[in-house]
């Protein structure tokens, strides 16, 4: 059976007149088991390939080639089906037309899934907004799924306005996950990044198409291991406080603050969708009416909460003090992660000021998120960095945009902006 941990990392006091409080909470699992394994309902798993005319036949081989690497990692006894996806979806596997549209994996329903991907062939156009809705619609029709997931492969960008994609990805949220992949260079990571955040799952490049299969195959291993089928992080305050943000900090950056959902009038739900054994990093941040010097008050109880039973919490308190050494500290968890906060933010803002032509913003803004890719020791961060600008001096952010970079360069510093690292250990 799963088990939940938190511990709180923040500084505590407060400076006379001071309201705003910021911690970060770890929210660690062990023996989450295997997804669909733990007796709280079945796994579900979902393969989208694109098929658009855009990917060729050398690129839809590799594509079907990584589909059927995804399928030798689905566990037996989970719920499956592929997708075919162009200008509308279609449901490749299994060859139903009602009734449910997902089968249990099988040696011989692995077989029969597999012989279908190898038959796709590519030709017509993007509709990502009917590929999630036919998702969707899978899902829905075998109620017994609680664990949702799906991975989705694009190589262009989508014909459908953005209005029309949106509206599908928010028929989709809350109904399950989704993992986006991009291959090429000829798809939007807006796109794609605005799928996996909003459905709590990744984005990334895959810059050649033969390294799909390993893509393919560590996805699925992964959702694979999320024995935790939903949890969700609940914070309470007092009467008169307000949550400034809610964020996720590590492994990713993600905000969750608008995605609150009322538990009642004092506590709020926030989604973190399936767990494997992991640590997740959290930092909430909340604004309280200043007390007087000496006072002390809970400043938020959050919570790791799975149908309704806490497994895990952690309290984030307040002291006013009037003695300065304890007050001006800012605890080093919150400092980091709020430094990995500006260097994601940072790059997306200077990688779209140079689409846009506005090479001084996009030199200041890299150069920034150089200076802070150094400083917080995010060492991913730093090398991909490095291949967009040339660094003068990493310390002061000085920096010149490279007269010359290869888009797959700039398409993968742009998926991995998110990705945090947690504070580097000395020894």
């Amino acid at each position: 059976m799963a088990e939940f941990s938190a511990a709180v990392y923040q500084n505590e006091h407060l400076p006379a007149g001071g309201t705003d409080v910021n911690a970060i909470v770890t929210i660690t699992c062990v023996g989450a088991g295997i997804a669909g394994q733990t007796g709280a309902g079945d796994a579900g798993e979902i393969i989208i390939i694109d098929t658009s005319g855009s990917m060729g036949d050398a690129r839809m081989e590799e594509a079907k080639s990584a589909a059927q690497a995804a399928l030798a990692e689905i566990v037996d006894g989970t719920y499956f089906a592929v997708i075919s996806g162009n200008g509308a979806a279609f449901l490749a596997y299994p060859h139903v037309r009602s009734g449910p549209g997902m089968v249990r994996m099988s040696p011989q329903t692995r077989r029969d899934a597999a012989r279908a991907i190898a038959q796709l062939t590519s030709g017509g156009g993007t509709a990502i907004g009917t590929w999630l809705d036919l998702a969707g619609q899978l899902f829905f029709s075998v109620p017994q799924v609680i664990q949702r997931h799906a991975i989705l492969l694009t190589d262009g960008e989508n014909n459908e306005s953005p209005e029309v994609l949106n509206a599908a990805i928010n028929r989709a949220t809350g109904v399950y996950q989704v993992d986006g992949r991009g291959v090429g260079t000829d798809w939007k990571v807006e796109e794609v990044r605005r799928i996996a955040t909003q459905l709590l799952g990744t984005v990334d490049i895959v810059p050649q198409s033969h390294a799909m299969g390993d893509e393919f195959r560590n996805i699925m291993r992964s959702a694979m291991a999320r024995g935790v089928a939903d949890a969700e992080l609940r914070v309470w305050t007092p009467q008169g406080a307000q949550i400034l943000f809610v964020r996720q900090v590590s492994p990713t950056v993600e905000d969750l603050t608008n995605r609150r959902r009322k538990v009642n009038d004092l506590t709020g739900g926030y989604p973190t969708g399936a767990w494997a054994d992991e640590s997740r990093d959290y930092h909430v941040s909340v604004r309280l009416a200043a007390k007087a010097l000496g006072q002390e008050q809970l400043a938020a109880r959050v919570q790791l909460v799975i149908n309704e039973q806490v497994y895990a919490q952690g309290l984030i308190k307040a002291k006013w003090s009037a003695d300065h050494s304890l007050t001006a500290p800012i605890d080093e968890q919150v400092a980091h992660y709020t430094g990995q906060t500006e260097l994601a933010a940072a790059i997306q803002e200077g990688l779209a000021a140079k689409a846009m032509g506005d090479d001084a913003t996009a030199t200041a803004k890299l150069g920034r998120a150089v200076q802070l890719a150094e400083q917080t020791g995010n060492d991913e961060a730093t090398a991909k960095l490095r291949k967009v600008v040339d660094v003068d001096d990493a310390e002061t952010g000085t920096v010149r945009l490279k007269k010359a970079v290869d888009k797959a360069d700039e398409m993968a510093l742009d998926t991995a902006s998110t990705k945090t690292t947690r504070i580097r250990k000395e020894g």
